[in-house]
């Protein structure tokens, strides 16, 4: 019988984690009588001696917890058990003390809220140590396979929608093209997305290629139309024109990316002769209260991933599919990301709005 659970946050941190929890342990009392206990910092709170874990119960949601951005919990993007960074340097595996973790808290089952990298790994972990798992989706690139919205995606999205609102003013008062460099490592949802809801006139997303002269000449047209002013929205893992990635490099030696639209702008200042400015967002995005449909979508996701484990549906990921909660195979999803499609509908509608959004 289930009686004990585990519940933790790993990678990267966004808007509706807080509510994910409550929904888990508020749905695992209420409804079943089972304990539930919080792990810190994602699968570093296993590793540490004593074990690094809290019980949750019902007054550790009465405060604003549901209405805050990122993890009470805390999270780690940068901890693959299986490849474990040292104080020394050296890289171990780790994965056996976390399995031994696991089995110490007695826990019948393991819950983890995580993007498809953090799934590859705990898909991995949680095989190897023969452990009940329960896959929640969140990443604000929304690119989980199968899924189509990850918690965190739309609260991203307000943001930078909210951005492009903002910049809007201030590039019309002084004639000049605003550039708002966004997240999304592998995919442009967010920029996108929040492009066509921004009033973008051009978007520059990683799947699909531009062209410099092309971005000029579509802001020249827009000048003869006797506008100054233009709105560049750009994901951050944009190649330049060469095909190269730009990164950021960080004085504690760390390389991300970043930078991308410093890069579009430079060229486009050129090219145009128009007065540009740069916005980077960076994780504004992430730390944002969350949107209300985040935390909808985390309340009915921790319902579903609970009644799963009572279920004994284990090593599957909860996921929203034509408007509706479903699960499935953790090994469909699990290192896999979902990029935007060159037919996707969005596309078309940009191009309809006559939006630049790469050599189609």
């Amino acid at each position: 019988m289930i009686k004990k659970i585990g519940i933790l946050t790993s990678g990267g941190d966004c808007g509706g984690l807080n509510a994910v929890i409550r929904s888990v342990t508020l749905t695992a009392i209420n409804k079943y009588g089972w304990k539930v206990y919080g792990i810190k910092d994602g699968t570093e709170g296993l590793i540490r001696d004593p074990i690094d874990a809290i019980e949750l119960n019902l007054k550790s949601f009465e405060s604003n917890l549901m209405r805050l951005g990122g993890t009470f919990l805390g999270s780690n993007n940068s901890g693959n058990p299986f490849n474990y960074m040292q104080k020394n340097g050296k890289r171990i595996d780790v994965s056996d003390k976390i399995i031994n973790g696991f089995n110490k808290l007695n826990l019948d089952s393991l819950i983890g809220i995580g993007g498809d990298g953090s799934m590859k790994i705990l898909q991995k972990l949680t095989k190897k140590g023969n452990i009940n798992f329960v896959g929640i989706p969140k990443t604000i690139d929304n690119d989980v396979m199968f899924n189509e919205f990850s918690i965190g995606y739309d609260t991203a999205v307000n943001v930078a929608t909210n951005a492009l609102d903002m910049l809007q003013p201030t590039a019309a008062s002084h004639k000049r093209a605003m550039i708002l460099e966004v997240m999304g490592r592998d995919a442009g949802h967010i920029a996108l997305n929040a492009g066509i809801a921004g009033g973008a006139d051009i978007i520059l997303i990683p799947e699909i290629k531009y062209s410099l002269k092309s971005i000029a000449k579509h802001i020249e047209k827009i000048k003869l139309k006797e506008r100054s002013h233009i709105l560049i929205v750009i994901a951050e893992a944009v190649r330049k024109e060469d095909g190269s990635k730009a990164y950021v490099k960080y004085l504690n030696g760390q390389v991300r990316l970043g930078g991308i639209g410093n890069y579009i702008s430079d060229r486009v200042s050129n090219m145009t002769k128009v007065e540009t400015r740069v916005t980077v967002l960076g994780h504004l995005q992430r730390g944002a209260q969350p949107s209300h449909k985040d935390r909808l979508i985390a309340s009915a996701f921790g319902v579903y991933a609970v009644d799963m484990i009572a279920q004994k549906k284990f090593n599957r990921i909860v996921v929203w599919q034509n408007r509706k909660i479903t699960d499935i195979d953790i090994d469909k999803v699990a290192g896999k990301s979902k990029t935007i499609d060159i037919k996707d509908p969005l596309i078309k509608v940009a191009k309809a709005l006559d939006i630049y959004v790469g050599e189609i």
